[in-house]
């Protein structure tokens, strides 16, 4: 380390790096050295937010956790933004379940469980192709009639959720082993072949990845304006609120009807328009209208009329909705959701406390496109999908040596555990509110 002069440089310690973690100073900690990341913030490809989660925090196993692929030729954008070590002796807790987890790391890249394999995801894209054809057959070919128009649009939904679940795979730089084939292939899958900004599902997801189910930081938990989750967010909202925004104590119930129905074909349908034109994604705005486009031309001649095209669009994003959320929320709602630590987690208690998995099985793998593996999914984001339960024998010892609880659900025990853990939220807000109101 001398020789590259980096005993020379100013030692900091922790107490001094936390002030730093504002959007005008953030500076983070990557193998105890200190970077000032203000002003790169805003070149950074995963968006600036994301290093703002973790300004005044280690950073280190995040960074090997996103840069697997590439993390010799980052480490080049890092050097110009060294300014200083971590003092001696300023060790953060868990020091031990860190370096064991860098050992199940290089376990990981020693039995080739990064390796992907081109016959497995080529066979995903296969299925995808002919489901959608299939959609299109069955009304070209029989006619439409209410039989035929549910199986058609079964069909669409079908491949349209298999191909989330792989466009999840490439932009995790998990198909091929270049990273830019990997992005290209995802904006040819998200916004060609599903109309969605690639752009936008980047900002969002690897912020989850990075700080999963913690209040102010994960998007996905960002949803207080409809449901309260887990055990902090119904309290504080309670506590703040004089009168109620929603029947939160109901939301269990209300779930069922803005929840997985309105996801895709309102939220997500909006969101992702908004974010490609207010970015200027002038690229992706025009791939996503292909879609569009081509929806609309191989439908119309089909059903007939612009309505009709518009209800079939609109039936298959909600199934799809429904499957998405099913299967997404299953793992994490029912999980602790609170605010970061000042410091942050070490990598393996961050994920765990966030996430579970739900029992293998054929059927489960397919229909989750292997995230009932989400736990190992959080651990490797970039590990390809097919090689999960090769090394979650591997986590789930780790867990144990440790005293870390790996949960492993059956599918139906999965779901309905997001509508309990809702309840048990909305009870939590009601008799907060009762409470703090009541005089």
């Amino acid at each position: 380390m001398s020789s590259n002069g980096v005993s020379s440089l100013p030692a900091y310690s922790w107490e001094e790096i936390a002030e730093h973690k504002e959007k005008s100073s953030r500076w983070l900690v990557i193998d105890d050295l200190v970077y000032d990341v203000t002003s790169w913030s805003k070149k950074h490809p995963g968006g600036s937010i994301l290093l703002g989660h973790f300004a005044g925090q280690d950073a280190t196993e995040a960074f090997a956790a996103f840069h697997r692929n590439s993390i010799d030729y980052v480490r080049k954008f890092l050097k110009p933004l060294r300014i200083g070590r971590l003092e001696k002796g300023q060790s953060l807790p868990h020091t031990d379940v860190k370096e064991d987890f860098e050992k199940l790391r290089q376990t990981a890249e020693k039995m080739g469980l990064f390796n992907s394999s081109y016959v497995f995801f080529a066979l995903v894209l296969l299925q995808i192709f002919a489901l959608e054809v299939g959609s299109y057959l069955v009304l070209s070919y029989y006619g439409v009639n209410w039989l035929t128009w549910i199986v058609s649009v079964f069909l669409a939904a079908t491949a349209q959720t298999q191909l989330g679940w792989h466009q999840h795979d490439a932009g995790h730089l998990s198909v091929f082993r270049n990273n830019k084939l990997n992005r290209i292939y995802h904006i040819f899958l998200i916004c060609f072949l599903k109309g969605t900004s690639g752009h936008w599902w980047n900002h969002m997801h690897y912020q989850h990845h990075s700080k999963p189910n913690v209040i102010g930081k994960d998007p996905d938990v960002r949803m207080d304006k409809l449901f309260l989750v887990g055990n902090v967010m119904p309290v504080e909202k309670a506590k703040e609120e004089s009168k109620p925004s929603m029947p939160y104590q109901k939301q269990h119930n209300y779930f069922f009807l803005i929840g997985p129905p309105l996801l895709f074909p309102v939220y997500f349908q909006f969101m992702t328009f908004r974010h490609a034109y207010t970015r200027r994604l002038y690229l992706e705005g025009f791939l996503m209208i292909l879609y569009y486009a081509r929806v609309f031309v191989l439908l119309y001649p089909l059903l007939g009329s612009v309505g009709a095209v518009l209800v079939y669009y609109e039936v298959m994003r909600v199934i799809e909705s429904h499957w998405f959320t099913w299967v997404t929320q299953s793992n994490h709602i029912p999980m602790t959701i609170e605010k970061d630590e000042p410091t942050g987690r070490a990598w393996l208690l961050a994920q765990l406390k966030a996430t579970c998995n739900i029992e293998k099985s054929f059927f489960n793998d397919w229909f989750t496109g292997h995230l009932n593996f989400q736990v190992e999914h959080h651990l490797f984001p970039q590990m390809p999908r097919h090689n999960y339960y090769k090394v979650a024998p591997l986590v789930s010892s780790l867990c144990t040596k440790h005293g870390v609880e790996y949960k492993v659900k059956p599918l139906l025990t999965a779901f309905k555990d997001i509508v309990r853990s809702l309840e048990h939220s909305g009870q939590l807000w009601l008799h907060t509110y009762e409470e703090f109101h009541s005089s």
